[in-house]
């Protein structure tokens, strides 16, 4: 069957814009045109406690059996200046100007969209649930929000990971923010500076003091953010920096957020300034048991499409770790594309059309009951 309606929505959904909390056009667009396939489509309530510019859209349309499968992809991006065009570069779909692309994860939704016209033009035995999520590029926040009660699903299926098709996500970190807000006291930097305490100083002297970057195979620290002062003549008063840990054993990736708040305290301490940290765990890593019904399905189905399939940890966060919270069986594929969340993102061709094929043999295998338990 010709690719060349995929390559179509691909495309036009690339340049909708929908940075996080901007989703309005894109889920209108698409809860229109899923529902003049036929699809049950409804929107829930999660625009507010997500911050999003819509909510969680599912999308269903019945099979002739008993049994669903669910498939999800997120509608938002990484925010971006300009418009989005999108350009066919020998078979590799680029941005043309210096923006992202959006084919994370509107590779996935363009083949999910695909997919879903194929069911109702001829639905098989599996129905289909398509969950679009929100604001998943700022902490999963839609997912969270995403009451899975709803599911008719025993199983899911997410594709959101950037690598060649055939990798299966089978753990992946715990990521915990901190922000740390130091108070010091201003004074005037060149008639009486030993009036003052610089939060900046404290919060550099912190940062002196943590281990960062790799800290082990399945752990990470890094500070990204560092904001204070008010102008080059005054002794800082207040400064602030936010940080994260991750890593693939939670304990170990709460031992370093609890260092990287020691650093913090001992720094305020050195300069006589006072600090606040506050810890928050953005995502719950997991790992998928070796019975999992989702990582069995997943794996016939990229066999059945000519992919061996790779079991890979990666150091990112997706849907999957919000869904696994309330043990919902799913699972994590890599969708083909390449440098996201920078203007040298790219997705080829044949890995969009080759991943609604794994999709389509995920989808026999679930009906079969092929590679499950």
């Amino acid at each position: 069957m010709s690719s060349s309606r995929l390559f179509e929505t691909f495309t036009r959904l690339c340049e909708i814009r929908s940075p996080t909390g901007e989703e309005r056009e894109i889920a209108d667009t698409l809860a229109a045109e899923l529902r003049a396939m036929g699809y049950e489509v409804s929107e829930d309530d999660a625009a507010g406690p997500a911050e999003a510019g819509a909510g969680n859209l599912l999308a269903r349309l019945p099979g002739t059996g008993e049994e669903w499968a669910m498939f999800c992809a997120h509608l938002d991006t990484v925010p971006h200046e300009g418009r989005v065009e999108v350009v066919d570069d020998e078979g590799v779909f680029r941005s043309r100007g210096k923006t992202i692309l959006g084919a994370d994860n509107k590779a996935a939704v363009a083949v999910f969209v695909e997919l879903a016209a194929r069911h109702a033009e001829r639905p098989g035995p599996v129905g289909l649930e398509l969950l679009l999520t929100v604001a998943e590029e700022q902490g999963l926040r839609g997912a969270k929000a995403f009451d899975r009660m709803q599911l008719r699903s025993r199983v899911g299926f997410v594709l959101d990971h950037s690598g060649p098709v055939g990798q299966v996500i089978e753990a992946t970190p715990t990521q915990l923010k901190i922000h740390a807000d130091f108070t010091g006291v201003e004074a005037h930097a060149g008639v009486r500076p030993e009036d003052g305490n610089s939060a900046i100083a404290a919060a550099a002297a912190a940062i002196s003091r943590m281990e960062l970057g790799r800290l082990d195979q399945g752990t990470t620290a890094n500070v990204g953010l560092i904001e204070g002062g008010t102008s080059g003549n005054v002794v800082p008063g207040h400064c602030w920096i936010h940080a994260e840990a991750r890593s693939l054993d939670t304990d170990r990736a709460a031992e370093v957020a609890g260092q990287i708040a020691d650093a913090c305290a001992w720094g305020a301490s050195e300069h006589g300034c006072d600090v606040d940290v506050k810890i928050e765990q953005l995502f719950r890593g997991y790992r998928l048991p070796g019975d999992s019904p989702a990582l069995g399905f997943a794996e016939a189905g990229l066999r059945a499409a000519g992919v061996e399939p790779e079991r890979i940890a990666i150091g990112g966060g997706s849907d999957v770790n919000a869904f696994r919270v309330d043990d919902f069986d799913c699972v994590l594929l890599a969708n083909g594309t390449d440098h996201v969340h920078t203007a040298d993102e790219m997705v080829p061709k044949r890995d969009l059309a080759r991943m609604l094929e794994v999709c389509e043999e995920i989808v026999t295998a679930v009906g079969n009951g092929a590679g499950g338990t």
